[in-house]
């Protein structure tokens, strides 16, 4: 009886194992499907941080800000309405600018920097909100994640996904030519 089964089942395997193998096929991967799907993931979740970004800026009973096409909000501290000059490209500029989060804790102390209009990295929506300001005026600007550090935080103070608040005066501006 043993013999038979062993028959059988080495028969069965004799004539299912003499077909023809079948190529195996490489998976497709969707990768425009894949970055269609990030992409529209990411415009939601912009969209949603914009929209409590809104309702924050509207809470805040201090200041008057104003929404930026580049995605930001700012407020003056101090505005100056005489001078009429404001950063050009290559021009370089000496700031102070502290960074804190939306409930006004310091991530970063108030610091003294220069930088070079559109020729050197730094957070993006500042690189914008600067060109706006004149000698001598303070603004506090209000940065969404995607505006300021995004999905990488600042590997420090600054997390993952975290709007912030900075507040910048703009002390000199000194021309390329001027140099």
């Amino acid at each position: 009886m043993k013999y038979k089964i062993t028959l059988f089942v080495l028969i069965v395997l004799i004539i299912t194992s003499c077909k023809e193998p079948k190529a195996r096929r490489p998976k497709q991967h969707g990768t425009t499907n894949f970055y269609k799907e990030v992409l529209k993931e990411n415009k939601r979740l912009n969209a949603l941080e914009r929209n409590r970004l809104e309702v924050w800026v509207a809470k805040d009973t201090v200041r008057e800000y104003k929404s930026s096409p580049n995605g930001f909000w700012y407020a003056y501290v101090t505005k100056d309405t005489l001078k009429s000059k404001s950063p050009q490209f290559e021009d370089l500029v000496i700031l102070s600018y502290n960074i804190t989060d939306l409930n006004g804790n310091i991530l970063y102390e108030k610091k003294e920097r220069s930088y070079k209009i559109d020729k050197e990295d730094f957070i993006p929506a500042l690189q914008d909100g600067i060109k706006l300001m004149k000698k001598g005026e303070t603004i506090t600007f209000v940065i969404p994640s995607y505006r300021a550090f995004g999905v990488t935080g600042d590997g420090n103070k600054i997390a993952v996904n975290q709007p912030i608040q900075s507040t910048v005066t703009l002390i000199d501006i000194k021309s390329k030519k001027e140099e």
